[in-house]
């Protein structure tokens, strides 16, 4: 994995991100670079925010007698890179350097398995409601320190590695909001 010159940080920590490390990873494939970013968007239970069960999800501390909805995930593991809250805070699960667990069965331009070159970042939100600005504030900085630190080739929606499987980060994400955003 390539980094570039000056952008030094704690192998793969951003500074700007509190640190909550998720177990679900791996490494990456030898010399596999990092080339794609996928956008995710995530609520737990379903429709709520601003609790903690997604930092829960990604830590594998989900209590599955909670919510009817977290009996049925109980066996995922799953993580991200990053997740932006709706107030726009920023966490990060896995060094850029890791392989995050959140593409699943995933295709981008001919080539399958996108958790090997992507880093995966969750939105707090859901299909049916708008994002709040400060999660586009917070994204959009995100995404540029990320294309100064890589060589980001795209930046795509779940959808757009899997779909007919997911619509995240779905129809209310307005991706006009994203500069240089590959769609």
């Amino acid at each position: 994995m390539t980094q570039l010159p000056g952008a030094g940080d704690d192998a793969g920590w951003l500074p700007d991100a509190r640190r909550v490390p998720s177990p679900n990873f791996d490494e990456r494939p030898a010399q596999e670079s990092i080339r794609l970013i996928v956008i995710h968007a995530i609520s737990l239970p379903p429709g709520e925010f601003g609790g903690p069960e997604i930092i829960q999800l990604f830590t594998n501390c989900l209590d599955p007698g909670a919510h009817p909805y977290f009996h049925e995930i109980r066996n995922l593991r799953v993580s991200a890179h990053f997740l932006v809250r709706r107030d726009g805070e920023l966490i990060q699960f896995v060094s850029c350097f890791g392989r995050a667990w959140h593409a699943g069965i995933s295709r981008w331009m001919g080539r399958e398995n996108c958790n090997d070159f992507s880093i995966g970042i969750e939105l707090e939100g859901c299909d049916e409601l708008p994002f709040a600005d400060a999660q586009y504030q917070a994204l959009n900085r995100l995404l540029a320190d990320l294309r100064h630190r890589f060589s980001i080739e795209a930046v795509v929606g779940h959808s757009d590695i899997a779909p007919g499987r997911k619509t995240d980060p779905g129809p209310c994400f307005d991706w006009h909001r994203i500069p240089h955003a590959s769609r």
